[in-house]
């Protein structure tokens, strides 16, 4: 079995890396935007190589192995069944949300969402004149869990048209079980309200299993899928959205071709089809590995070194997600004291709702150790 080396340490400064070349100065530690610092896996690297060869990179077509790999692997690795009809590929998981808002929704709509959550979500649900409906998780025990008569409060509001989940859930790092995503799916279909899955971050779990939303559950229901997150190739552009209900899939194609994101990146096609192999799976199962013995070092230096610190239980991403209040100040006052004393760019929690991530930063953790390392020291010494 070939050993995939994290360790090895890529400049991505020079290379318009939105990452690091936004940074204020070449000596700042990046650790905010979910990319990653490692190279893509082999496998994907070879058949990106095979086909620039070629030279020719016009308009493309998505063909048959493009579905099959991506059902096969669904299968394979998290037991859901996808039926080919049901795709919809697009250039990437926020604008298909966006689009699927666009299709499930009216003006003055109200989307629901669990906050603190991905911070697209609020622009996506804005951007198309809905409401932003906010129903926060309850924080407790350095966790997070559904408060479900609240949640049900807010279904039950005939204002409310579509529940924006986030499974895994960015920042709050829980994978959602089984019964969490039922008692949702249960709830939404009760009071007729549409629920958009992103599952992006899908392929990193801790120590727990990933459910898709809609393999236990029959509630109306889109589910956004992309290797980007987990094979490091958002620049590649590539995503599916899958819906098993015909009239549904009519609606979020029109709005898919309404907001122009129809076609897709050749590379992105190719990339797909390289990743959703064993070869890609083995890389995955070290890279997995790999972050999480990252969280298990930062969250040793933090006990050790920023007890101050209250660090979030991480069953899934590769973001940690800490409680800073205990220093004395607000998420964004101490996010911007990193960056100005101490040279760590990290995402302050505010971008995640406004009260439910004002005591919290966020931290990504896929990145070379010795970079997160001396991250951290720089923040103690």
């Amino acid at each position: 079995m070939e050993k995939f080396d994290f360790d090895k340490i890529i400049n991505r400064r020079g290379t318009n890396c939105y990452k690091y070349d936004e940074m204020p100065n070449d000596d700042t530690i990046p650790l905010w935007v979910a990319d990653m610092d490692f190279e893509t896996a082999p496998v994907v690297q070879k058949a990106l190589k095979e086909r620039m060869e070629h030279g020719c990179f016009g308009y493309t077509m998505v063909p048959e192995s493009f579905y099959e790999s991506t059902i096969d692997w669904f299968q394979r690795r998290h037991h859901w069944t996808i039926e080919r009809s049901w795709f919809i590929y697009t250039s990437g998981v926020v604008p298909a949300v966006s689009a699927i808002i666009k299709a499930m929704t009216k003006p003055g709509d109200e989307v629901l969402v669990q906050t603190p959550v991905y911070n697209c979500f609020f622009s996506s649900i804005r951007n198309n004149d809905c409401v932003v409906n906010e129903c926060p998780l309850t924080y407790e025990d350095n966790t997070y869990t559904i408060d479900f008569d609240a949640f049900e409060k807010q279904c039950a509001r005939s204002e409310v048209k579509v529940f924006l989940l986030c499974n895994p859930h960015n920042p709050a790092g829980r994978v959602w079980t089984k019964d969490e995503l039922q008692r949702m799916g249960e709830i939404c279909k009760r009071h007729d309200v549409f629920v958009i899955a992103d599952e992006i971050h899908c392929e990193f779990v801790n120590d727990c299993h990933y459910t898709p939303f809609a393999s236990v559950s029959d509630a109306p229901c889109a589910v956004c899928i992309s290797p980007s997150k987990a094979f490091n190739i958002a620049g590649l552009q590539i995503a599916n959205i899958i819906i098993k209900d015909a009239d549904v899939r009519r609606r979020v194609d029109k709005a898919i071709n309404i907001n122009e994101v129809c076609d897709v990146n050749p590379f992105g096609v190719i990339a797909l089809q390289a990743a959703y192999t064993p070869e890609g799976e083995e890389w995955l199962s070290q890279l997995n590995d790999y972050i999480y013995a990252n969280y298990d070092f930062a969250c040793e230096f933090i006990a050790k070194h920023l007890p101050q610190w209250k660090v979030t239980k991480l069953e899934g991403t590769y973001l940690l997600w800490v409680d800073v209040s205990a220093t004395g100040m607000n998420g964004d006052d101490y996010a911007q004291y990193l960056l100005l004393k101490h040279n760590v760019f990290v995402n302050k929690g505010s971008a995640y709702g406004k009260m439910a991530g004002e005591k919290f930063i966020r931290i990504n953790l896929a990145t070379q150790r010795v970079r997160l390392e001396e991250a951290l020291k720089r923040i103690v010494f």
